[in-house]
């Protein structure tokens, strides 16, 4: 059986033809699941972060309520478990990062770790005032789920805890090396503390 040849128009068509599915074959082997498909996954955790991010400063945004309620008040309430239990700074600020510790093991649920844990060194209170601010700063490694029941814990129960400086980010690395990898989220704690009462004023009012 003898083939006919194809004309010289019909040959160019044919080769840009070959040319295209070449093109597309190559597309797709070596750009489109190398590059451009684990792009779009990154883009796509990108905006479920971006969502989450929304969601977390959302509650972050109900602190200045929170902090009127601490404001209003007075030194006389010793009893309130708004405060801190502990007297001493230094005390109060390995209870907050024990807090933490306490709520992320409260959620076994999904993966979580806390990665960083340290005091965050705050200015003395001056001395007529009622309380003092504790602060440690904390790096988690998170999935979504606990990571969002963690900070729920942390900033609806007593005493009142306040988180600032909120941080989450995915490793575009760890993203492209599996499909699930952990936030990472760095955020400051803080919490108040009682000022004791200055002994002179004690007993300036037991003087007669």
């Amino acid at each position: 059986m003898k083939m006919t040849a194809l004309k010289p128009r019909d040959s160019r068509i044919a080769a840009v033809l070959l040319l295209l599915v070449v093109l597309v074959i190559a597309y797709f082997a070596l750009l489109h699941w190398w590059f451009v498909a684990p792009l779009r996954t990154i883009h796509g955790e990108m905006d479920d972060l971006r969502d989450t991010h929304s969601r977390f400063a959302a509650a972050i945004a109900e602190k200045p309520q929170l902090q009127q309620r601490l404001a209003a008040m007075g030194a006389g309430q010793a009893a309130s478990h708004a405060f801190l239990p502990e007297d001493d700074p230094n005390a109060a600020a390995a209870g907050l990062m024990q807090r933490v510790v306490d709520a992320v093991a409260a959620h076994p649920g999904g993966a979580c770790d806390v990665t960083q844990k340290m005091p965050v060194p705050n200015p003395p209170a001056a001395a007529d005032e009622p309380y003092r601010k504790v602060a440690v700063s904390i790096s988690l490694r998170c999935d979504v789920q606990p990571l969002a029941e963690t900070l729920h814990d942390l900033e609806q129960g007593t005493p009142y805890l306040f988180v600032d400086d909120l941080s989450i980010y995915r490793n575009p690395v760890a993203a492209l090396q599996q499909n699930t990898a952990p936030l990472e989220v760095q955020f400051t704690l803080s919490g108040y503390v009682r000022q004791p009462r200055a002994a002179g004023g004690e007993a300036s009012q037991e003087a007669p």
